[in-house]
Parts: structure tokens; sequence; C-alpha cells
């Protein structure tokens, strides 16, 4: 039989009671040598050398106890027992001393005492075998149980027990992979191993992320679950702030970011908190980040690196602590380029970077995504939503064939499926639904002004019908290009590049200028803010 030994360190104030009532207490150690069902050979105590007396006090109580047992002591050098660094070096330095003998002993590692940075240390150096032996934890008797030892458990980290927790650590991570793609049994295996690092930066880092893709893809809802998910498993505590930057425009767009103090301009009759400070412990999405003006970027870069800005119009610092997500359409290398992003905020931001693809090249996720919709409509009117066989066939055969291009990718199929539920019968769609609503869609994507998309904000479609298809083709460029330019002279540049050598005059702003105004367009309304 091999013998059993003991190894732990000397509890200070429970294993060291007064002398007088010593016996009438519990005392961790000294349990050890109480219970009926397990004995020791040897107890090696650890101890620091200012609690020598009551360390010897106690291994005189052992050897009472249980005469058998041999009792060695071991003097350690801590200065600071919570500093976690200095305790596992000590530890360490021990465990490498010891003459460890696996043949002829068992060892028991006793994790009760000690500060709570002297446990994990004992369990981490038994988990990397410099310990090599079993955990034993002991535990005082209930207050109505009359017997001084308590009860004790062995905690055996072999490996089969590792493999459990591992499988059950997978399996987490394959619930939190699920969450992320809103329940969503998706097909496409790059989608899938996207999904994947997603979940593992999400619970591993707090740096910026930048989630790309075209309009409709998911950025939005992939955002929201992120933050749902650190929520979920305590990884933040404030709350969810999210802001399209496309909606932001001149001063609003600093005072809607970084807030304002009374009077810091016309109109600001109270102080405002500002989105960055809302974020504040939690999570901002910043959708579209590539429509933010380069004055807005320079101050997120500062906020970001600094965790301090200030608001507009204040002499004092305001700090922030948050995690940034941001999402963009647009090619933010492109948009450096072109002067129109920051480079040193663009390689802040591109800590973690995914792009989401479109639907278009993940169809074999149509079909559970639509059942998705399905469900959502479902939930959200109070009644069962569903095709009938035919129907669903039709759907999917045209959804997935050359017609379905799905140009707004997830938001065309949201829409269609309103509108075949609304318009369905006691919630039945069937082939007349289906066929209305694909001859829409095809007209929607095939709809030669639909791609002019640079003229929505600036004409009604009753206005846009009055311009011929020529000239929307021509307009959309220019108002493309003026975009990304600040002043009429650079976007007049650009227009211009090749005519305005043969020029002797090159006043390229009054040129862009006339032009616009033939459609009754002005350069405040259409150059970059």
């Amino acid at each position: 039989m091999k013998k059993k030994v003991a190894i732990g360190l000397l509890g200070t104030v429970l294993d060291a009671a007064k002398k007088r009532n010593r016996w009438e207490k519990w005392r961790p150690t000294v349990s050890l040598f109480q219970q009926s069902d397990i004995s020791f050979d040897r107890i090696d105590l650890l101890f620091q050398e200012r609690y020598a007396r009551a360390g010897r006090k106690v291994l005189a109580d052992i050897q009472e106890l249980s005469p058998q047992t041999d009792a060695a002591e071991h003097l350690i050098m801590l200065n600071d027992p919570w500093d976690f660094e200095e305790v596992f070096a000590e530890l360490l330095s021990f465990a490498n001393a010891y003459p460890f003998d696996l043949e002829k002993e068992d060892y028991f590692i006793h994790i009760t005492t000690g500060t709570h940075v002297a446990q994990i240390c004992l369990f981490l150096l038994t988990e990397a075998r410099y310990l090599p032996g079993k955990l034993i934890q002991t535990s005082p008797p209930p207050k109505e149980c009359k017997e001084e030892g308590g009860s004790y458990t062995v905690i055996d980290l072999d490996l089969s027990r590792y493999d459990q927790i591992a499988s059950r650590f997978q399996q987490e991570q394959l619930e939190s992979q699920a969450f992320l793609k809103s329940g969503i049994n998706t097909r496409n295996s790059h989608f899938n191993h996207l999904i994947e690092e997603i979940e593992t930066v999400a619970m591993r880092s707090t740096d910026p992320i930048l989630l790309m893709g075209p309009t409709g893809a998911g950025k939005s809802q992939l955002a929201r679950r992120i933050y749902d998910l650190k929520k979920m498993k305590r990884q933040t505590s404030g709350s969810f702030i999210d802001i399209n930057c496309a909606t932001l425009r001149g001063d609003g767009a600093m005072s809607a970011l970084f807030g304002h103090v009374r009077g810091s301009f016309t109109g600001a009759s109270h102080d405002r908190t500002g989105l960055l400070r809302e974020a504040h412990k939690g999570v901002l999405f910043l959708d579209e980040i590539g429509e933010l003006g380069l004055d807005e970027q320079a101050m997120l870069l500062n906020a970001l690196e600094e965790k301090a800005f200030r608001p507009v119009g204040s002499n004092q610092e305001t700090h922030s602590d948050f995690q940034l997500i941001a999402g963009t359409n647009r090619n933010l290398w492109s948009a450096v380029h072109k002067g129109a992003f920051r480079e040193d905020l663009l390689a802040r931001i591109n800590t973690w970077s995914f792009e989401l693809p479109a639907l278009k090249d993940r169809k074999e996720d149509l079909e559970p995504n639509l059942y998705y919709e399905l469900d959502q409509f479902s939930r959200k009117h109070g009644h069962k939503l569903s095709f009938n066989k035919e129907a669903l066939g039709r759907f999917l055969d045209f959804a997935l064939g050359p017609d379905g291009l799905w140009a707004s990718n997830f938001r065309d199929l949201n829409a269609a499926v309103i509108r075949m539920g609304t318009l369905s019968n006691g919630g039945r769609i069937n082939q007349e639904d289906v066929i209305k609503e694909t001859m829409r869609l095809k007209k929607q994507w095939h709809n030669p002004q639909a791609s002019h998309s640079e003229l929505d904000p600036y004409f009604s479609p009753e206005e846009r019908e009055k311009i011929d298809l020529f000239d929307q083709a021509q307009l959309a460029q220019v108002l493309a290009v003026c975009k990304e330019c600040a002043t009429l002279s650079e976007a007049g540049r650009r227009l211009f590049a090749a005519s305005r050598q043969r020029k002797r005059t090159q006043n390229d702003s009054d040129r862009l200028a006339k032009y616009l105004d033939k459609f009754k367009l002005k350069g405040s309304q259409v150059l970059r803010k």
C-alpha cells in the first residue's frame, strides 16, 4: 500500500484557534485527521516564520490525534499573501524542491486554507502536475451536528474529468454560436466558421469589432446579439447604444456623439450626455461608420485610445469605457486612399474585422432564414403563418434561382414574408400569393431607376420620373463624387479631370454649381458634411 501524504497551508485564523477552546472549534487542517474513513502517514504543513509557533502547535495537535502520522514543517517567504505572482512563485519553488516519490506515496493537496490567491495557485500547480496529486477540500460540520471533524471531498484532476469539462465547454460554445445566429440552423460553411470566430472574439476581447458587408446582410442584428451574449455572460454591465452615422450631419453629429454643455451653441438650452457617455461599461454600435466626418473621426479615435473626450463647449473631460462595434458597407481602405476616412482610426477599429456575405452568396441559408422570418411574423401577429406545399416549392425555386437577386439581402426577405403574410388568408400562403410577390420582387430588382440610389435623398419618385434615364445615370455619378468631397472645387477637379486640361480657365466649382442648379441642387446639400 502506498503511503498517504497531505500537503497544505496553515490556516492562520481557523487553524490557530485560541488555546483554551481550540478543541471546540472546527479547524480545517486538524479536521483531516478527525475523519473516520481516511488517514495520512505524513502531513507537510507550509507556513510563514511569523506564524511558526501556531504552525508547530497545529502539528503537535495532529500528532496527538494521530500518533502514527509524521509531521513536517516547511517555512515559506511571503511578504504579501494576496500577491498572485509572489505566491505562485513561492509555491512553485516549494514544489520543485519537494522529493516526490510517486511509486511509494499518494499526495493530497489541501486547498481549504490560505488566501483565495493561495488556493488558486495550489489548484493551478496541481492541475499542471507540479504538485502530482489529488485535491482535498475540508468543510465544517452543520451547526446542528456535534462532530468536530466535518467532512472532506477529494477532487481527482484526471483526464476523463477534463474530457467531460471540455465537452461541456464545447456545448456552451455551440449554444453561444447558435444564439449569435438567432437560433437559425445555417448551412453555409463559410458563414458558420465566421460566427465561430466572432463568438470566440466576443467572449475574449473588448477591442473594437468591425462588421463589414452589404446593406441588409445582418450587421445591426449581429451587433445586438454580440451585446446580448456578453450581457448574458456578465461581460458587460452597461447599455447597448446604436446609431446610424449616415443620420449625423454637421454640428449635430458632434453633439449626438460626444454631448454638449448648455449654451455651447445656438439652441443648446440644456446639457446633453452624448452617445459615447451613454455607452459607458456597455457597447456602442456605430453603423455606417464610414459616413462620419473627419472631425468626428478624430474625436472618436481619441475617445477609444484615452477613454476620455470633451463634450462640445466643455473644458472638462468626460470618461467613458465602452466597447465599439462598427458597421460599414463601404470600402474603408478606399475611403482612406481618397482622404474620406482617417487611416489611424481604421487601424484602431480593424483589430477584429469580419465581412458578412451577401444572401446571394449563401443561398443554402435562405430556406432556414425563411422559416425564421415566418416564425417572427407569427410571434408578432399572434397566429401561425406558413406556406402550403406547392407555394413553398414555388417560392424556393424562385428564391434560389437566377431571378433571386436579393439586392437588399435579408431586408428583402423580411419584407417579402411580411407582404405575403399580410395578404394571405387564414395565415396560409398559397401559390397566388407567391406569384404576386415574385413579380413584385422582379420588378423591384430590375427597375433601372432603382439602381440610382444616390438620387433618393434629393428627389421623390414623382420628381425622378421627370428626369431622363440618361440624366439620372449621370447625376447619380456626380452626386456620388460630391458625397466624398468637402468642396465644390475638389469635386469639380475630379469630375472634370480630363476636359479641364483643355481649358484656359479652370473654374471647376462654378462649372459644377451650374450643373447642379439644373436640378435645383446646391453644393451645401450634396457635399460631404
